[in-house]
């Protein structure tokens, strides 16, 4: 496409556009023997934004979760990225309404989320989120994959164990308080006879 279409997609203007073409900020750009500058669509034309994201389970592991931010900001400046956004996150990895994932995930800016493990994103369906963000050209950087398929299994399965307990509590928690409430009503009840 034409850098004039290209500065229309993007939303930005045609001088702005210009501006990255000579700085070389858009990789995928040419210029034709006409002297147009065209921009191949092959690649993404996104330009670089780069999110850490930690993650810990308790605020009891607050100190951790500065650590694992720092390892991942070190990574970011030994391969030559500029970090946009450092995000720190206390929560469940089965919890699925992690605010501060969602608002990352509804992000449509970072070309690269950069954790330290798997786990550190989701407990299940990573892969499936990976498949998801590389479509709108975000990839997922895994400092630390784990290769140790037995460890990968019994962190899925202390995770499900992990999960259902706090579900079972829970239902307990709420049937014990839904019994109050019903309590309370009857006695209101009897004392209004």
């Amino acid at each position: 496409m034409k850098l004039s279409d290209y500065s229309k997609k993007l939303g930005v203007t045609y001088r702005t556009a210009w501006n990255w073409y000579a700085a070389g900020k858009i990789p995928n750009a040419i210029r034709a023997l006409s002297g147009s500058i065209i921009v191949l669509e092959g690649e993404s034309s996104k330009e670089d934004y780069v999110v850490t994201y930690a993650r810990v389970s308790s605020s009891e592991n607050r100190k951790n979760l500065d650590s694992q931010s720092g390892r991942l900001q070190q990574f970011c400046i030994a391969n030559g990225w500029v970090i946009k956004e450092n995000i720190k996150e206390i929560g469940s990895g089965v919890n699925d309404k992690r605010k501060k994932l969602e608002r990352l995930l509804n992000n449509e800016k970072p070309t690269k989320i950069i954790v330290e493990h798997k786990d550190r994103l989701t407990r299940f369906g990573f892969n499936y989120l990976e498949t998801l963000l590389d479509r709108i050209g975000c990839k997922i950087v895994v400092i630390n994959p784990t290769d140790d398929v037995k460890d990968d299994l019994m962190q899925d399965l202390i995770s499900i164990i992990t999960s259902f307990t706090a579900r079972y509590y829970g239902l307990r928690r709420g049937k014990r308080k839904t019994e109050q409430i019903i309590k309370e009503l009857n006695d209101g009840n009897n004392a209004e006879e």
